[in-house]
């Protein structure tokens, strides 16, 4: 376990990792250390040493490995949120394993991100999980709503209701969304600021039901305001 001792900067998000693979926490500490508005608050190589961070002040943002040398980061997300209820929680590991995928956001995780195709923005990805988003590689969205699919059975919207359940620009969100862009990636393409694209988020899970990026893209197809699944 490393806590990583300084002065905490007024309005910084605070980062906890916890991940035994050493060049990836060097990527992930090179990263947070060119925001200003970042800082990594502690770190840990294992289970143990991550269930012990939960008993210091409670990150922002929780950075965790699925495959920690002790134990499963399952564990430690479902910890986290249990005593980090304001936390969120991003998934980075290796694995495609399907089921790994699901147990880890059911057991809290906001964001799921494979490291072999670990996109350059993390610093963007950590500040939009907290902002509200739920970062997800396309691989992975895609497993999961074939893994869904079969447990729902497809309720097309006819073009009039689609359009009453979420307006256009609502329904361009998701559309991105579905693509596996980001929220700043998708302000840019629509030149507006991230933080009105955080609204039509928070709209479209509000009138979709759901909680997440993957459960609204799902909902998307299901309803017929996506196409091509």
């Amino acid at each position: 376990m490393q806590k990583n001792v300084g002065m905490p900067g007024a309005g910084t998000l605070a980062v906890a990792l916890v991940e035994d693979d050493l060049s990836f926490r060097g990527l992930v500490r090179a990263a947070i250390a060119t925001a200003a508005d970042l800082r990594l608050e502690a770190e840990a190589g294992d289970l143990r040493g991550g269930l012990a961070l939960l008993a210091g002040p409670a990150a922002d943002v929780l950075i965790v490995d699925l495959g920690l040398p002790d134990g499963s980061g399952v564990d430690m997300i479902r910890a986290a949120r249990a005593t980090w209820p304001h936390c969120e929680v991003i998934v980075a590991t290796v694995f495609g394993d399907e089921g790994k995928v699901l147990s880890a956001i059911e057991a809290g995780a906001h964001g799921y991100l494979l490291k072999d195709a670990l996109p350059d923005s993390l610093v963007d990805e950590i500040r939009s999980v907290h902002a509200g988003g739920s970062p997800v590689s396309p691989m992975i969205a895609r497993q999961l709503l074939r893994r869904m699919q079969p447990a729902s059975a497809p309720v097309r919207a006819t073009p009039a209701d689609a359009d009453e359940l979420l307006s256009g620009r609502e329904v361009q969100v998701l559309e991105r969304m579905a693509l596996g862009y980001t929220m700043l990636e998708t302000a840019d393409f629509l030149g507006v600021a991230m933080s009105t694209v955080q609204t039509y988020v928070r709209r479209i899970y509000l009138k979709l039901g759901v909680n997440s990026k993957v459960e609204a893209i799902d909902a998307g197809y299901r309803r017929g305001l996506l196409q091509g699944r």
